[in-house]
Protein backbone atom coordinates (compact mmCIF):
# COMPACT_ATOMS: atom_id res chain seq x y z
CA UNK A 1 0.00 0.00 0.00
CA UNK A 2 1.43 3.86 -0.61
CA UNK A 3 1.82 5.97 1.77
CA UNK A 4 1.21 9.73 2.06
CA UNK A 5 3.92 12.36 2.38
CA UNK A 6 3.01 12.74 5.53
CA UNK A 7 3.74 9.11 6.77
CA UNK A 8 7.27 9.30 5.56
CA UNK A 9 8.21 12.54 6.79
CA UNK A 10 11.64 13.23 7.78
CA UNK A 11 11.06 15.83 10.24
CA UNK A 12 10.40 16.35 13.35
CA UNK A 13 6.72 16.97 12.85
CA UNK A 14 3.54 15.49 14.37
CA UNK A 15 0.71 15.00 12.19
CA UNK A 16 -3.10 15.17 13.11
CA UNK A 17 -5.94 14.61 11.04
CA UNK A 18 -4.52 12.79 8.30
CA UNK A 19 -1.91 15.21 7.59
CA UNK A 20 -4.03 17.84 7.83
CA UNK A 21 -2.90 19.64 11.09
CA UNK A 22 0.87 19.89 11.19
CA UNK A 23 2.55 20.42 14.55
CA UNK A 24 5.96 20.67 16.01
CA UNK A 25 7.64 17.88 17.97
CA UNK A 26 6.61 20.06 21.32
CA UNK A 27 2.92 19.76 20.83
CA UNK A 28 2.35 19.49 23.89
CA UNK A 29 2.94 23.00 24.68
CA UNK A 30 -0.03 24.28 22.84
CA UNK A 31 -2.56 22.56 25.79
CA UNK A 32 0.07 24.30 28.53
CA UNK A 33 -0.36 27.22 26.44
CA UNK A 34 -3.95 27.11 26.18
CA UNK A 35 -4.94 26.36 29.51
CA UNK A 36 -2.58 29.52 30.63
CA UNK A 37 -5.22 31.29 28.83
CA UNK A 38 -8.26 29.66 29.35
CA UNK A 39 -8.12 28.95 33.24
CA UNK A 40 -7.49 32.66 34.43
CA UNK A 41 -10.54 33.42 32.20
CA UNK A 42 -12.97 31.45 33.91
CA UNK A 43 -12.19 32.55 36.99
CA UNK A 44 -12.45 36.13 36.36
CA UNK A 45 -15.92 35.14 34.60
CA UNK A 46 -17.28 33.10 37.46
CA UNK A 47 -15.93 34.70 40.74
CA UNK A 48 -15.25 38.98 40.01
CA UNK A 49 -17.45 39.47 36.15
CA UNK A 50 -20.86 37.94 37.43
CA UNK A 51 -20.32 41.04 40.34
CA UNK A 52 -19.59 43.55 38.05
CA UNK A 53 -23.09 42.95 36.05
CA UNK A 54 -25.20 44.99 37.76
CA UNK A 55 -22.55 48.10 37.94
CA UNK A 56 -23.84 48.26 34.52
CA UNK A 57 -27.47 48.13 34.08
CA UNK A 58 -28.09 50.56 31.24
CA UNK A 59 -29.29 48.61 28.34
CA UNK A 60 -27.70 45.31 29.91
CA UNK A 61 -24.32 46.51 29.26
CA UNK A 62 -23.26 44.98 32.00
CA UNK A 63 -23.11 41.52 30.60
CA UNK A 64 -20.48 42.06 27.96
CA UNK A 65 -18.26 42.38 30.76
CA UNK A 66 -18.36 37.98 31.03
CA UNK A 67 -19.38 38.33 27.67
CA UNK A 68 -16.75 40.22 25.65
CA UNK A 69 -13.34 38.39 27.72
CA UNK A 70 -15.01 34.83 26.97
CA UNK A 71 -15.74 35.79 23.23
CA UNK A 72 -11.81 37.26 22.99
CA UNK A 73 -10.70 34.12 24.10
CA UNK A 74 -12.15 31.95 21.81
CA UNK A 75 -10.48 34.19 19.00
CA UNK A 76 -6.93 33.81 21.18
CA UNK A 77 -7.66 30.09 20.91
CA UNK A 78 -8.05 30.10 17.03
CA UNK A 79 -5.25 32.33 16.69
CA UNK A 80 -3.07 30.18 18.92
CA UNK A 81 -3.96 26.75 16.65
CA UNK A 82 -3.89 28.73 13.37
CA UNK A 83 -0.34 29.60 14.59
CA UNK A 84 0.90 25.82 15.34
CA UNK A 85 -1.23 23.54 13.24
CA UNK A 86 -0.18 24.92 9.76
CA UNK A 87 2.78 24.54 7.75
CA UNK A 88 4.86 27.87 9.22
CA UNK A 89 6.66 27.39 5.16
CA UNK A 90 9.17 24.22 5.05
CA UNK A 91 11.03 24.06 2.09
CA UNK A 92 10.58 20.79 0.39
CA UNK A 93 13.78 18.33 0.60
CA UNK A 94 15.57 16.88 -2.12
CA UNK A 95 16.41 13.44 -2.90
CA UNK A 96 19.97 14.28 -3.87
CA UNK A 97 22.34 17.09 -4.04
CA UNK A 98 21.65 19.25 -7.21
CA UNK A 99 23.70 17.83 -9.40
CA UNK A 100 24.33 20.94 -11.51
CA UNK A 101 26.51 22.44 -8.72
CA UNK A 102 28.95 19.80 -8.50
CA UNK A 103 33.05 20.06 -9.97
CA UNK A 104 35.45 18.24 -9.61
CA UNK A 105 38.97 19.55 -8.19
CA UNK A 106 42.52 17.48 -9.02
CA UNK A 107 43.57 16.20 -5.44
CA UNK A 108 46.95 13.78 -5.39
CA UNK A 109 46.27 10.59 -4.69
CA UNK A 110 48.31 8.16 -1.88
CA UNK A 111 48.79 5.26 -4.14
CA UNK A 112 50.82 5.42 -7.72
CA UNK A 113 53.67 8.29 -6.20
CA UNK A 114 52.00 11.38 -7.44
CA UNK A 115 48.88 10.19 -9.72
CA UNK A 116 46.03 12.57 -9.78
CA UNK A 117 42.31 11.52 -9.35
CA UNK A 118 39.12 13.77 -9.56
CA UNK A 119 37.58 14.51 -6.30
CA UNK A 120 33.79 15.19 -5.68
CA UNK A 121 33.41 19.07 -4.14
CA UNK A 122 30.56 20.98 -3.69
CA UNK A 123 29.87 24.59 -3.50
CA UNK A 124 28.94 25.83 0.34
CA UNK A 125 27.49 28.85 -0.69
CA UNK A 126 26.13 30.93 -3.84
CA UNK A 127 25.23 34.19 -4.70
CA UNK A 128 21.61 35.24 -5.55
CA UNK A 129 20.24 38.59 -5.95
CA UNK A 130 17.60 40.18 -4.12
CA UNK A 131 16.20 43.55 -5.07
CA UNK A 132 19.22 44.22 -6.91
CA UNK A 133 22.01 43.53 -4.40
CA UNK A 134 24.18 40.27 -4.06
CA UNK A 135 22.75 37.73 -1.29
CA UNK A 136 25.05 34.84 -0.25
CA UNK A 137 22.64 31.89 0.55
CA UNK A 138 24.28 28.43 2.29
CA UNK A 139 23.87 24.60 1.17
CA UNK A 140 21.94 22.74 3.80
CA UNK A 141 23.84 18.97 3.74
CA UNK A 142 20.38 17.97 5.60
CA UNK A 143 17.80 19.05 3.01
CA UNK A 144 20.20 19.14 0.39
CA UNK A 145 18.83 21.96 -1.37
CA UNK A 146 20.58 26.21 -0.98
CA UNK A 147 18.49 27.71 1.31
CA UNK A 148 16.05 29.97 -0.44
CA UNK A 149 16.98 34.18 0.98
CA UNK A 150 16.16 34.68 4.92
CA UNK A 151 15.72 30.65 4.80
CA UNK A 152 16.99 29.17 7.65
CA UNK A 153 17.29 25.36 9.26
CA UNK A 154 15.08 24.81 12.64
CA UNK A 155 17.44 22.36 14.38
CA UNK A 156 14.02 21.23 16.91
CA UNK A 157 12.11 20.46 14.34
CA UNK A 158 14.41 19.46 11.65
CA UNK A 159 13.22 21.25 8.70
CA UNK A 160 14.34 24.49 6.29
CA UNK A 161 11.80 27.12 7.04
CA UNK A 162 11.36 30.73 4.90
CA UNK A 163 11.60 33.89 5.94
CA UNK A 164 12.11 31.66 9.45
CA UNK A 165 11.99 33.71 12.57
CA UNK A 166 12.21 31.34 15.83
CA UNK A 167 10.78 28.93 17.06
CA UNK A 168 8.39 28.81 19.98
CA UNK A 169 8.14 26.52 22.64
CA UNK A 170 4.98 28.13 23.36
CA UNK A 171 2.98 27.26 20.53
CA UNK A 172 4.89 24.08 20.04
CA UNK A 173 6.11 24.93 16.13
CA UNK A 174 8.44 27.17 14.01
CA UNK A 175 7.51 30.87 13.37
CA UNK A 176 8.21 31.51 9.47
CA UNK A 177 6.66 32.87 6.30
CA UNK A 178 3.34 31.43 6.37
CA UNK A 179 2.29 31.87 9.95
CA UNK A 180 4.36 34.67 11.39
CA UNK A 181 1.45 36.73 10.71
CA UNK A 182 -1.08 34.33 12.62
CA UNK A 183 1.76 34.57 15.38
CA UNK A 184 1.92 37.90 16.13
CA UNK A 185 -2.28 38.40 16.28
CA UNK A 186 -1.93 36.12 18.89
CA UNK A 187 0.78 37.61 21.13
CA UNK A 188 -0.94 41.13 20.92
CA UNK A 189 -4.42 39.68 21.28
CA UNK A 190 -3.16 38.13 24.51
CA UNK A 191 -1.76 41.49 25.45
CA UNK A 192 -4.94 43.03 25.23
CA UNK A 193 -6.81 40.20 27.05
CA UNK A 194 -4.10 40.11 30.05
CA UNK A 195 -4.78 44.34 30.47
CA UNK A 196 -8.64 43.56 30.09
CA UNK A 197 -8.61 41.07 32.75
CA UNK A 198 -6.30 43.20 34.95
CA UNK A 199 -8.05 46.49 34.84
CA UNK A 200 -11.36 44.85 35.46
CA UNK A 201 -10.35 42.92 38.52
CA UNK A 202 -8.84 46.44 39.65
CA UNK A 203 -12.49 48.23 39.06
CA UNK A 204 -13.91 44.76 41.09
CA UNK A 205 -11.05 45.93 43.85
CA UNK A 206 -12.43 49.59 44.17
CA UNK A 207 -15.85 49.21 44.25
CA UNK A 208 -15.42 46.86 47.10
CA UNK A 209 -13.73 49.44 48.95
CA UNK A 210 -16.72 52.01 48.01
CA UNK A 211 -18.98 49.65 49.17
CA UNK A 212 -17.38 48.87 52.59
CA UNK A 213 -16.00 52.35 52.92
CA UNK A 214 -12.52 50.82 53.83
CA UNK A 215 -8.93 51.08 52.61
CA UNK A 216 -7.18 48.61 49.36
CA UNK A 217 -6.61 46.04 52.30
CA UNK A 218 -10.28 46.07 53.13
CA UNK A 219 -10.55 45.25 48.96
CA UNK A 220 -7.92 42.72 49.12
CA UNK A 221 -9.52 40.91 52.36
CA UNK A 222 -12.94 40.99 50.85
CA UNK A 223 -11.80 39.21 47.17
CA UNK A 224 -8.09 38.21 47.57
CA UNK A 225 -8.56 35.94 43.62
CA UNK A 226 -9.12 39.29 42.43
CA UNK A 227 -5.54 40.32 43.62
CA UNK A 228 -4.35 37.00 42.46
CA UNK A 229 -5.26 37.61 39.04
CA UNK A 230 -4.09 41.07 38.80
CA UNK A 231 -0.65 39.59 39.69
CA UNK A 232 -1.23 36.52 37.01
CA UNK A 233 -1.79 39.29 34.55
CA UNK A 234 1.10 42.28 34.94
CA UNK A 235 3.34 38.92 34.80
CA UNK A 236 2.03 37.71 32.23
CA UNK A 237 2.21 41.21 30.32
CA UNK A 238 6.04 41.11 30.76
CA UNK A 239 6.19 38.66 28.49
CA UNK A 240 3.40 38.85 25.67
CA UNK A 241 3.59 42.28 25.54
CA UNK A 242 7.13 42.38 25.66
CA UNK A 243 6.87 40.11 22.57
CA UNK A 244 4.38 42.55 21.23
CA UNK A 245 6.18 45.54 21.26
CA UNK A 246 9.63 43.93 19.86
CA UNK A 247 7.94 42.40 17.36
CA UNK A 248 6.39 45.80 16.59
CA UNK A 249 9.87 46.80 15.99
CA UNK A 250 10.92 43.78 13.50
CA UNK A 251 7.98 44.34 11.46
CA UNK A 252 8.36 48.29 10.95
CA UNK A 253 12.07 47.26 10.28
CA UNK A 254 10.97 44.51 8.07
CA UNK A 255 13.73 41.81 10.26
CA UNK A 256 13.64 38.33 12.02
CA UNK A 257 14.14 37.88 15.21
CA UNK A 258 16.78 35.22 13.88
CA UNK A 259 18.42 38.00 11.96
CA UNK A 260 18.19 41.01 14.63
CA UNK A 261 20.12 38.71 17.00
CA UNK A 262 22.57 36.99 14.66
CA UNK A 263 23.79 40.19 12.44
CA UNK A 264 22.76 43.07 14.42
CA UNK A 265 27.00 44.06 15.23
CA UNK A 266 27.63 43.44 11.25
CA UNK A 267 25.85 46.93 10.54
CA UNK A 268 24.71 45.56 6.92
CA UNK A 269 22.27 47.12 4.69
CA UNK A 270 18.97 44.95 5.24
CA UNK A 271 17.89 44.67 1.51
CA UNK A 272 14.26 43.71 2.24
CA UNK A 273 12.96 47.16 4.29
CA UNK A 274 10.17 48.50 1.99
CA UNK A 275 9.96 51.04 4.26
CA UNK A 276 7.45 51.23 7.91
CA UNK A 277 4.39 51.28 5.88
CA UNK A 278 5.19 49.03 3.41
CA UNK A 279 6.75 46.70 6.24
CA UNK A 280 3.29 46.33 7.85
CA UNK A 281 1.24 45.89 4.64
CA UNK A 282 3.66 42.95 3.72
CA UNK A 283 2.80 41.44 6.68
CA UNK A 284 -0.95 42.10 7.40
CA UNK A 285 -1.87 43.38 3.70
CA UNK A 286 -0.34 40.08 1.52
CA UNK A 287 -2.03 37.05 0.46
CA UNK A 288 0.12 34.01 2.27
CA UNK A 289 1.54 31.87 -0.15
CA UNK A 290 0.18 28.53 -0.61
CA UNK A 291 2.26 25.59 1.23
CA UNK A 292 5.09 23.99 -0.82
CA UNK A 293 4.07 20.56 0.73
CA UNK A 294 1.67 18.38 -0.07
CA UNK A 295 1.16 16.20 2.90
CA UNK A 296 -1.63 14.01 2.30
CA UNK A 297 -0.36 13.17 -1.38
CA UNK A 298 0.66 9.63 -2.07
CA UNK A 299 4.64 9.37 -2.18
CA UNK A 300 6.03 8.39 -5.64
CA UNK A 301 8.44 6.83 -6.69
CA UNK A 302 11.46 8.65 -7.66
CA UNK A 303 14.57 7.25 -9.95
CA UNK A 304 17.70 9.04 -8.83
CA UNK A 305 20.23 9.67 -11.77
CA UNK A 306 23.52 7.77 -12.00
CA UNK A 307 25.81 9.93 -10.44
CA UNK A 308 28.37 12.36 -12.12
CA UNK A 309 31.21 10.89 -14.35
CA UNK A 310 34.71 11.62 -13.48
CA UNK A 311 37.04 12.62 -15.59
CA UNK A 312 38.28 8.66 -16.23
CA UNK A 313 34.86 8.03 -17.02
CA UNK A 314 34.23 10.87 -19.35
CA UNK A 315 34.74 10.52 -23.39
CA UNK A 316 38.10 10.69 -24.94
CA UNK A 317 37.46 14.23 -25.70
CA UNK A 318 37.12 14.80 -22.23
CA UNK A 319 40.27 12.94 -21.08
CA UNK A 320 43.24 14.52 -19.92
CA UNK A 321 46.65 13.78 -21.16
CA UNK A 322 47.35 11.06 -18.32
CA UNK A 323 44.27 8.74 -19.32
CA UNK A 324 45.33 9.05 -23.02
CA UNK A 325 48.91 8.05 -22.28
CA UNK A 326 46.94 4.93 -20.60
CA UNK A 327 44.71 4.24 -23.51
CA UNK A 328 47.74 4.45 -25.80
CA UNK A 329 49.76 2.24 -23.25
CA UNK A 330 47.21 -0.42 -23.23
CA UNK A 331 46.43 -0.12 -27.30
CA UNK A 332 50.89 -1.22 -27.37
CA UNK A 333 50.38 -3.47 -25.09
CA UNK A 334 47.76 -5.09 -26.87
CA UNK A 335 49.04 -4.67 -30.45
CA UNK A 336 52.17 -6.33 -29.42
CA UNK A 337 50.44 -9.49 -27.77
CA UNK A 338 49.10 -10.21 -31.42
CA UNK A 339 52.18 -9.53 -33.22
CA UNK A 340 54.27 -11.85 -30.93
CA UNK A 341 51.43 -14.60 -31.70
CA UNK A 342 51.49 -14.10 -35.40
CA UNK A 343 55.57 -14.36 -35.57
CA UNK A 344 55.89 -16.90 -33.09
CA UNK A 345 56.33 -19.51 -35.71
CA UNK A 346 56.31 -19.55 -39.47
CA UNK A 347 54.21 -21.62 -41.67
CA UNK A 348 56.37 -24.38 -42.54
CA UNK A 349 57.35 -24.99 -39.03
CA UNK A 350 54.01 -25.36 -38.02
CA UNK A 351 53.52 -27.88 -40.73
CA UNK A 352 56.18 -29.68 -39.69
CA UNK A 353 55.54 -29.32 -35.69
CA UNK A 354 52.32 -31.30 -36.38
CA UNK A 355 53.93 -34.20 -38.18
CA UNK A 356 56.79 -34.26 -35.62
CA UNK A 357 55.27 -33.46 -32.39
CA UNK A 358 51.31 -32.99 -32.80
CA UNK A 359 50.96 -32.69 -28.87
CA UNK A 360 53.30 -29.49 -29.25
CA UNK A 361 51.84 -28.03 -32.24
CA UNK A 362 48.12 -28.32 -30.40
CA UNK A 363 49.29 -26.66 -27.20
CA UNK A 364 51.25 -23.92 -28.97
CA UNK A 365 48.19 -23.34 -30.87
CA UNK A 366 46.03 -23.56 -27.94
CA UNK A 367 48.14 -21.33 -26.00
CA UNK A 368 47.80 -18.43 -29.14
CA UNK A 369 44.46 -18.97 -29.37
CA UNK A 370 43.57 -17.96 -25.62
CA UNK A 371 45.72 -15.48 -25.87
CA UNK A 372 44.55 -13.65 -28.75
CA UNK A 373 40.46 -14.87 -27.38
CA UNK A 374 41.01 -13.34 -24.10
CA UNK A 375 43.17 -10.10 -25.63
CA UNK A 376 40.18 -9.94 -28.19
CA UNK A 377 37.84 -10.44 -24.97
CA UNK A 378 39.29 -7.60 -23.04
CA UNK A 379 39.53 -5.32 -25.99
CA UNK A 380 35.58 -5.73 -26.60
CA UNK A 381 34.98 -4.84 -22.95
CA UNK A 382 37.05 -1.58 -23.59
CA UNK A 383 35.24 -0.54 -26.22
CA UNK A 384 31.83 -1.24 -25.03
CA UNK A 385 32.68 0.51 -22.34
CA UNK A 386 33.89 3.50 -23.75
CA UNK A 387 30.70 3.63 -25.69
CA UNK A 388 29.00 3.49 -22.80
CA UNK A 389 30.28 6.22 -21.26
CA UNK A 390 29.74 8.35 -24.01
Amino acid sequence: MEKRIYEAWKGRNKFLLGGRLIFGPDAGSILVSASMIIVPVIIFCNFIGRHLVHEFPSYNAGYMIVVAPFLFTIYVLILLLLTSSRDPGIVPRNTHPPEEEFRYENSVSNEGGGNKTPSLQFPRTKEVIVNGVSVRVKYCDTCMLYRPPRCSHCSVCNNCVERFDHHCPWVGQCIGLRNYRFFFLFVSSSTLLCIYVFCMSALYIKILMRNYDGTVWTGIRESPLAVVLMAYCFIALWFVGGLTGFHLYLISSNQTTYENFRYRADNRINVYDQGCAGNFKEIFCTKIKPSRNKFRAFMQEVHRPPPPATSRESGAEDSGPEDRRIKVEDDMDFGGDLLKISQRHDVKDIINSRHHNPSEFDSVLGSDRHAMNSNLHESRNYVAQRQGYR
